[in-house]
């Protein structure tokens, strides 16, 4: 483990790596962005209201990009709407995590040969987890969010 550890007699005092401190606490307490685009965004409601409960979790919504931690597209991007989801993800504060859920987020969709449609969201922003289906269920979003609860704990923190 650690060279302090066992080092200390009282024992109300904890020793820990500054990273899994702090990367417990963000993945914890995710906010993310109130951002629905298409049909996905039922589901993504669905998974935010009574019956899921984002919030049993630690998640809260917000409707301003400077005050959340991740965004969840949940939709058809079109080109056209392209340029506002980047400066969307530029406004979010670091560290900042990006969830694509749905097939038309992932890879167009349905509308893969449309030549307005962006052949996935990761061509646009980088995304972190992707959640699979047309529509995904909620209990898929629950699971992808898990998983970037995931990749939240293996972080490194690198102070500047």
């Amino acid at each position: 483990m650690g060279f302090l550890e066992g080092k200390f007699k009282k024992p109300n005092i904890i020793t820990v790596c500054y990273d899994k401190l702090m990367n417990a606490a963000r993945s914890r307490s995710l906010w993310y962005l109130t951002f629905g685009v298409a049909c996905c965004a039922i589901e993504f409601m669905a998974a935010a209201a009574s019956h899921y409960d984002f919030e049993r979790y630690g998640m809260f919504f917000r409707a301003s990009p400077r005050q959340v931690d991740m965004i969840i597209i949940s939709g058809t991007i079109t080109r056209k709407y392209a340029p506002v989801v980047k400066r969307i993800y530029e406004q979010m504060a670091e560290p900042k995590y990006v969830v694509a859920m749905g097939s038309c987020a992932i890879s167009g969709g349905p509308f893969y040969d449309s030549y307005s449609v962006v052949q996935g969201v990761d061509k646009v922003i980088p995304v972190d987890v992707y959640v699979q289906g047309c529509p995904p269920r909620p209990e898929a979003l629950y699971m992808g969010l898990l998983k970037l609860k995931d990749v939240i704990n293996r972080e490194t923190i690198v102070v500047k």
